[in-house]
C-alpha cells in the first residue's frame, strides 16, 4: 500500500511536474500536495493576497485549481493502491481532468486554511470519480465531482 505519510505529487515522473497547481518543478506553483490514506486525500492550502477574487474571498478560479489538482492526485494514489503498487513505481501512472464539476455553496474568505477532503466513488483501471469536499477552516463553502482518466506518461512529455 502506499505511504500515508508522503504526497502522491513527490512520486510524479521529474518531466511531468510542472503542473501549476501540484508540480514540484513548477517553482511559481501552488505546490498542492494529496495524502492519501486509503480511504480519503487531504489537503491544505493557505492562500495568499494575490489569490483574491473580490475583496476578502478567494478567487473562484484558484479553488477549482485546487480541487482539480487534489482530485487528480487522489485518483492516482488510489489506482496504485488498487494496483497493490508503491508510489512512482513503473510503469508510472498518471491521470488527467475529464471533467470538473464545482458548485460553490458560500464565499471562501481570503484568512481562512482550505482543507479539501476527496473520496473515490467510482474506480476502474482506466478511470475515477471523485468527490471532493472544500472547507475554508470548519465552513464547507464548495462541493465537487472530478472524472479522471488515466493517460500515458510518454504521451504527455517530450
Amino acid at each position: 500500500m502506499p505511504d500515508p505519510t508522503k504526497p502522491i505529487q513527490n512520486f510524479y515522473a521529474p518531466d511531468a511536474a510542472v503542473c501549476y497547481g501540484c508540480g514540484y518543478n513548477n517553482d511559481k506553483g501552488l505546490h498542492i500536495q494529496t495524502y492519501w490514506d486509503g480511504e480519503v486525500g487531504r489537503a491544505t492550502f493557505t492562500p495568499r493576497p494575490e489569490h483574491t477574487g473580490y475583496p476578502d474571498y478567494v478567487y473562484g478560479g484558484l479553488i477549482a485549481s485546487l480541487i482539480d489538482c487534489h482530485a487528480i492526485g487522489t485518483a492516482t494514489a488510489a489506482m496504485y493502491d488498487a494496483a497493490g503498487r508503491e508510489y512512482g513505481s513503473s510503469p508510472q501512472i498518471a491521470t488527467v481532468t475529464g471533467n470538473l464539476n464545482v458548485s460553490y455553496r458560500k464565499p471562501t474568505p481570503i484568512n481562512a486554511t482550505l482543507r479539501l477532503e476527496a473520496r473515490i466513488k467510482e474506480l476502474t483501471e482506466r478511470k475515477a470519480v471523485v468527490t471532493i469536499d472544500f472547507y475554508a477552516d470548519d465552513v464547507l463553502t464548495c462541493v465537487s465531482e472530478v472524472i479522471a482518466v488515466r493517460a500515458k506518461i510518454d504521451a504527455m512529455t517530450r
